[in-house]
């Protein structure tokens, strides 16, 4: 009852932090509509770690609910093996071309960035969806509107591969003090990004692990 009080953004927000259990009994009483209205508000790789945790026949309804791309990404991501950097990344990122001029940029990022996890830093691809480089939005908004993001942009880039361990990945974050850091496959185009609050959810789990391994538990 005090869950549906809360507004859609809220609710969302409050439903990853709950355990599954409370996940669990809360998608059993929500109807068809109220689901997918969690479903919309969440990002794509708590949804994804949603799912790796609910038995069957919750992950059917959640999938059956879920927006046509929403579950086209979730399958995508859940074919990742567990432990790997494509298991904990997410694709909701901003993406630019190298021949938009700065004020292109920002429309896009106006355009789409409300339902992107980060605007912090934006990854400059081809038309292949190979990584160029990228940009942060302190040095788009400090540049002239007529500047070209491939001018401007940062062409030494850090990225991990999708089957990079995760422990490796989130290490590599707290390294640089990233914020962010894309993931590519074998042919070095750009399929998502390992954001740092998922990188020291790893970090604080694989801690956990080594002490319960110290204490022979």
């Amino acid at each position: 009852m005090v869950f549906r009080l809360l507004p859609k953004e809220q609710a969302a927000e409050v439903f990853v932090e709950l355990d599954s259990e409370e996940q669990e009994v809360l998608i059993q009483s929500f109807s068809n509509t109220e689901l997918k209205e969690v479903l919309d508000e969440l990002y794509l790789d708590d949804a994804v770690d949603i799912v790796e945790e609910m038995p069957a026949n919750v992950v059917k309804r959640i999938l059956r609910h879920a927006d046509p791309d929403v579950r086209k990404s979730i399958n995508e991501i859940l074919k990742y093996p567990d432990d790997c950097a494509g298991s904990i990344m997410t694709t909701e990122y901003v993406d630019l071309k190298a021949t938009m001029t700065v004020e292109d940029a920002l429309k896009r990022i106006r355009r789409t960035g409300p339902d992107k996890e980060t605007i912090n830093i934006c990854y400059v691809i081809d038309e292949g969806r190979h990584l160029l480089g990228y940009l942060s939005i302190r040095t788009i908004l400090l540049s002239e509107e007529d500047d070209v993001v491939g001018d401007i942009m940062d062409t030494h880039v850090i990225s991990a591969n999708t089957l990079d361990d995760q422990e490796d990945v989130a290490q590599t974050l707290n390294k640089y003090d990233f914020l962010a850091l894309p993931i590519v496959d074998t042919e070095n185009r750009l399929v998502g990004i390992v954001t740092v609050d998922d990188a020291m959810d790893v970090l604080q789990e694989e801690v956990t692990e080594d002490i319960e391994k110290m204490a022979a538990i």
